[in-house]
């Protein structure tokens, strides 16, 4: 019983530690990690299927990580 509450205490560490460095930006085909640039829970799940990929460029919080970058990668 112990070890099942250590495992998951250890897992939500985890969970909470991915949400609060890392948008989970979910594309058409994929799912694309990119490094936050604050400790926030801020855009930590992004929809960026079809045409919502523009709203991407306008956000500041996701141009300042660095998602144009992610953008023209993926074009490649």
């Amino acid at each position: 019983m112990n070890k099942a509450l250590i495992i998951i205490a250890i897992g939500a560490i985890i969970c909470f530690w991915a949400a609060l460095n890392y948008h989970f930006i979910r594309m058409d085909e994929d799912l694309k990690l990119l490094k936050k640039t604050e400790l926030t829970f801020d855009k930590t799940i992004v929809d960026a299927r079809g045409v919502k990929k523009v709203k991407l460029f306008v956000d500041p919080t996701l141009v300042r990580a660095g998602v144009k970058d992610l953008l023209k990668e993926i074009e490649k």
